[in-house]
């Protein structure tokens, strides 16, 4: 074998070698079509889509979570606006026997009438009670804003 007969057959081995996708490294890119380029490319759409589905997920919890406790709050306050709108029928209830001492009443319907009107508000003050509103006496007692109590509440307080 002389020098032209080596390099005749260098050339073809080495140009055999260069021509080999599979040894030499792919860069992770989906535009040269090679299969670690699409495997790469698979996988960040796959984390992708992998971080989407935790993120509705957890976005799906909080809302559940939200509206359970809204449901709970509108349970533990739904009573609250209704009562507070029968205090006023109390405190009315309240000035009605007030209005006539029974000591000046006359007539048996005046007393039937008086009779009818306090057993309303005792079965009114009855259903708070039961309800957990209770009734308190202000007179004499300094205000504390920090019982919650306003106007008409001031007689009638949630527990």
């Amino acid at each position: 074998m002389n020098d032209s007969e080596k390099e005749e057959e260098t050339v073809p081995a080495s140009a055999g070698a260069n021509n080999n996708i599979e040894d030499t490294p792919a860069s992770p890119s989906a535009e040269d079509g090679s299969p670690q380029g699409r495997i790469a490319a698979l996988e960040a759409e796959l984390a992708e889509q992998k971080d989407r589905l935790l993120r509705a997920l957890a976005e799906t919890e909080n809302v559940r979570r939200r509206a359970q406790r809204e449901r709970e709050d509108a349970a533990k306050y739904s009573v609250a606006g209704f009562a507070k709108d029968l205090l006023s029928a109390a405190d009315n209830l309240r000035r009605a026997l007030d209005s006539l001492p029974e000591a000046e009443v006359r007539d048996e319907r005046t007393r039937g009438l008086l009779a009818g009107v306090a057993a309303t508000e005792r079965e009114l003050l009855g259903v708070f009670e039961r309800h957990g509103i209770r009734r308190i006496d202000p007179l004499g007692e300094p205000s504390d804003r920090r019982d919650g109590c306003r106007g008409a509440a001031a007689r009638l307080c949630a527990a």
